[in-house]
């Protein structure tokens, strides 16, 4: 046989109804699985840009046909099972917000995966508010709970989450940032600069102590820009353990260096992070100092510039030497700083790209721009597998970048040591011998 008669195959071809009646439920289905609601939320710390985020997310939302439903403070309330703190955003609340510091929404540290019934409660109230999908802002603590959802709702809620932190600590790839932190960079540039203006009007040093953790690189990408005269970060040291009195001999070589020099005044920065590596037994507050929701040391509470601050002034004090050191902490004055236009268009890029991969069917994921494109990165490859967090990004201190950074601090180095002549100035800046200079510094050169 060639091939069927006409009549056989009329007769098993199917009626045009059925054809009709199976694309029409086809798109029916795609109809039903169409996301309706989105909720957007922000965990951790403030950051500028966080309102960018919510108004391009709602908007986005919006357009696409969604009801987007804005979380009050985090996963504080839906950690309750409560249902109420939350609102539907609309464009006339969210449109003009993209400017404002902070977040409109409040923002908090709760981590539903603390415990079971927090994790149940979060989830039952999301279902409760037919809650399809979530975009979340913040940084590596808020990984652990967007991750939670998804696994845990068997992907019937999807979710995803902006990378938010002026830390710049979360693990992206170089040489991408975390929102926000361009913005405190600026700001506490603007911050160190007034501080060396007057250090040198006055003739003082001033010992910037700077937000950010675990990692240093808020704190360098200040110094570096402002070309501070010197700066410490964790990741310098290359070991777990970090001695105050290790950070005491930089700060008072620097201070000797600049007198050799004869500059009398400068500008030292500090990492915050520093105090998360001290020793508990030659720091005694870290014995019982308070910690926040993810067990984080609250570092604020170990008066790090103080304490460097009274060691250097009684070293030299001993020696003769009358040196006006002031510290300062410059943190929360960069968190709901307003965003530069860089975080600004950032946030829009990066809160579209979130609705956009959600309403396409995507989720468990961070979101980024690389090159001017959308990529999603899978919570697989960002979430630390031991503890669920977000990856760290440390500042790598073998890069030319970071080399530029130190070869312009001043700070005693080996080449301090390779002439006779400059060691003898420096030693008499110091108030003592050049032997005792040796001696005391050596591990310098």
């Amino acid at each position: 046989m060639k091939g069927k008669s006409k009549e056989a195959k009329g007769k098993n071809d199917p009626p045009h109804f059925l054809l009709f009646t199976f694309y029409f439920c086809l798109l029916l289905q795609i109809t039903v699985m169409a996301i309706k609601r989105i909720g957007i939320l922000v965990g951790g710390g403030p950051a500028p840009g966080t309102n960018g985020v919510i108004a391009a997310a709602a908007i986005g939302a919006i357009k696409a046909g969604c009801t987007p439903i804005g979380f009050h403070d985090g996963f504080e309330w839906l950690a309750e099972r409560y249902t109420d703190e939350q609102h539907e955003l609309t464009v006339e609340e969210v449109s003009r917000i993209h400017l404002d510091g902070g977040a409109s929404l409040g923002a908090s540290r709760t981590d539903i995966t603390s415990d079971p019934q927090s994790l149940e409660n979060a989830i039952a109230a999301l279902r409760k508010l037919d809650i399809e999908a979530m975009v979340t802002v913040g940084g590596d603590d808020l990984v652990r709970s967007t991750v939670a959802i998804e696994r845990e709702t068997g992907g019937a809620i999807k979710a995803v989450q902006v990378p938010k932190s002026i830390d710049n600590d979360l693990w992206l790839p170089l040489p991408v940032t975390t929102l926000g932190y361009e913005t405190a960079r600026h700001v506490g540039v603007e911050m160190v600069k007034n501080l060396m203006e007057d250090a040198r009007t006055t003739g003082r040093w001033y010992l910037g102590v700077t937000m950010g953790r675990p990692t240093g690189h808020l704190t360098l990408g200040i110094g570096k820009a402002v070309s501070a005269t010197c700066t410490i970060i964790p990741e310098e040291f290359g070991r777990e353990i970090i001695s105050l009195s290790d950070i005491c001999d930089i700060v008072e070589g620097a201070i000797i260096k600049r007198r050799a020099m004869g500059r009398s005044h400068g500008v030292v920065l500090m990492a915050e992070a520093l105090v998360e590596h001290f020793n508990p037994a030659e720091v005694a507050e870290l014995q019982d100092v308070d910690r926040d929701a993810q067990g984080n040391i609250r570092v604020t509470e170990i008066d790090l510039g103080r304490k460097v601050k009274n060691e250097v002034q009684l070293r030299l004090e001993r020696r003769g030497i009358k040196v006006t050191i002031v510290d300062k902490t410059i943190g929360y004055e960069l968190r709901c700083a307003p965003p530069i236009p860089y975080d600004a268009e950032y946030a829009r890029d990066l809160g579209y790209a979130a609705i956009n991969y959600l309403v396409k069917g995507g989720g468990g994921a961070m979101i980024t721009i690389q090159d001017g494109e959308f990529h999603a990165i899978p919570f697989s490859e960002v979430a630390d597998p031991l503890t669920g967090r977000g990856r760290l990004r440390p500042v790598d201190v073998d890069t030319e970048s970071y080399q530029v950074a130190r070869d312009y601090m001043v700070r005693l180095g080996a080449k301090d040591f390779a002439d006779e002549t400059w060691v003898a100035r420096l030693a008499e800046a110091a108030g003592l011998s050049t032997s005792e200079f040796v001696s005391r510094f050596e591990k310098f050169a």
